[in-house]
């Protein structure tokens, strides 16, 4: 993963300051992006390896066709013994398709690729008890995480801290996605001499999130992290009992509320009656149509309403529990 692009484009171009309009961001990231391919080329040729650009927005991820293609692409870069230079596409992205953060897109194309290690380089040395810049020796490394729980994602700092805003909280989400694809990653400091050899030689440095020992498989991964939501679904404790314990996909008769203007194919989030969300999943059905079947039994469903045909709102292949 790399950034910069528009950053070399700005120096490029010889402007004085960043611009600030998009068109004029757009052509100093379609600048920058030749500039910066060519010194990674530099570098990466003293060690006699070749790199290709990837360039990527949300859309690539969103859509499963395009998801599958960019698999492929990256895939066929590694068997070739081509170094990906995956960065998003500041020349073409914009609001709507970014992803807003280089962390979520790193812990993407790790699964994407099925690494084995993602590594996440920051000015800090990795996750702390609490916000090192303020409470200094108070403050403990946490040298490995096995479970992403509340506690730990509150260590991350509120929005608006300096400690939250320097990414540590987009690190964390960062974390979520490469463990449920049994990607381990690391947080450790950039800075630092040989941190890349540390890590391989499996030196105590840096923060561990240790991989969940089932991974999702490639479609799940999707549904849970590449697709956009839009909407949710409320369901009581004996439906959040068996799909989170009993493998059982969702049906109407566990559901007592929805949200959202979502159709037949969308994703969804799915709470329970605390309001948490603890699993997404492809509906079969609109929001409209959830409204009519809710609370009803599958037999009421078949009788009530004949051209609803599906009996899940949504089947357990296309259900992904996040918790």
């Amino acid at each position: 993963m790399s950034s910069g692009a528009i950053a070399a484009g700005v120096e490029g171009l010889g402007l004085q300051a960043r611009p600030t309009a998009i068109p004029e961001l757009q052509a100093a990231a379609s600048v920058g992006q030749g500039l910066l391919l060519h010194e990674y080329a530099t570098l990466f040729n003293k060690y006699n390896l070749r790199v290709g650009q990837v360039l990527l927005t949300q859309f690539d991820i969103i859509h499963r066709q395009q998801y599958l293609n960019s698999r492929n692409a990256l895939s066929t870069l590694l068997d070739l013994g081509i170094v990906p230079i995956v960065n998003e596409n500041d020349v073409t992205a914009v609001d709507e398709i970014r992803f807003g953060d280089n962390d979520t897109l790193a812990a993407l194309v790790a699964n994407l690729v099925q690494a084995d290690v993602l590594v996440l380089l920051s000015d800090i040395d990795g996750l702390y008890t609490c916000d090192p810049r303020k409470q200094g020796e108070d403050a403990c490394l946490i040298d490995q995480v096995t479970d992403i729980t509340d506690d730990i994602a509150g260590l991350a700092g509120g929005a608006g801290t300096h400690f939250g805003s320097g990414g540590m909280v987009t690190k964390l989400q960062a974390a979520r996605i490469a463990v449920f694809g049994k990607v381990g990653m690391f947080i450790a400091n950039g800075r630092k001499e040989n941190i890349l050899v540390d890590i391989m030689d499996r030196k105590a440095v840096g923060t561990f999130f240790v991989p969940r020992a089932k991974g999702l498989s490639a479609h799940k991964l999707w549904i849970a992290f590449g697709k956009a939501t839009d909407g949710t679904i409320t369901v009581d404790d004996g439906a959040a009992n068996a799909l989170i314990r009993g493998g059982k996909s969702l049906l109407p008769a566990g559901i007592v509320a929805s949200e959202g203007q979502f159709e037949g194919g969308d994703a969804v989030d799915i709470k329970d009656l605390k309001g948490r969300i603890f699993a997404k999943g492809i509906t079969n059905y609109s929001f409209e149509e959830v409204t009519q079947i809710k609370g009803l039994q599958s037999a009421e469903v078949l009788s009530q309403y004949p051209d609803f045909v599906d009996e899940e709102v949504i089947h357990r292949d296309c259900l992904v529990i996040l918790r």
